[in-house]
């Protein structure tokens, strides 16, 4: 399994940063070559099912994750986001919680991935290659932009 964690620090309030870091649509327009659907209607909670599908044409696969666990942040507690993916190609989980830090939030995205048909020796390349995605994705959300910042990730 490739496990990556990306962290980011946000002026927005936890409830804010949560809101649009899981506005599970939204994951499709900062994920290049990504278009995601979701069962159900918000707020969305735990049982929700979504299913990014990435790729071009026949080279496309579903992505689809169940959240498992959904602790909105309060203002005695963190949030916590859990997902197992359940697709053909990636399996694992991930994670997203939101801490408050001063008048900020502070976010951490852990996620465990496997690829089928991918060697396990890759699991390190993958993990760089996910995280440097995922990085750019968490940093688009945050400012509320529909794709991911030009250049290397901050």
């Amino acid at each position: 399994m490739a496990f990556f964690r990306v962290e980011r620090v946000t002026p927005l309030s936890p409830a804010e940063a949560w809101r649009r870091l899981t506005d599970w649509e939204r994951h499709g327009q900062v994920v290049p070559l990504t278009e995601v659907t979701v069962s159900g209607s918000p707020p969305y909670g735990e049982g929700t099912v979504f299913t990014p599908r990435s790729g071009i044409g026949r080279f496309a696969f579903d992505d689809p994750m169940e959240v498992v666990v959904w602790r909105p942040p309060r203002a005695e507690r963190s949030g916590l986001c859990r997902l197992v993916k359940h697709g053909s190609v990636v399996t694992g989980w991930a994670e997203i919680e939101v801490h408050a830090r001063g008048r900020g939030s502070r976010v951490v995205w852990r996620e465990e991935l496997r690829v089928r048909g991918v060697p396990r020796f890759a699991d390190p390349v993958v993990a760089r290659v996910a995280s440097r995605m995922f990085g750019r994705a968490a940093t688009a959300l945050l400012a509320g932009r529909d794709r991911p910042p030009e250049g290397p990730p901050s």
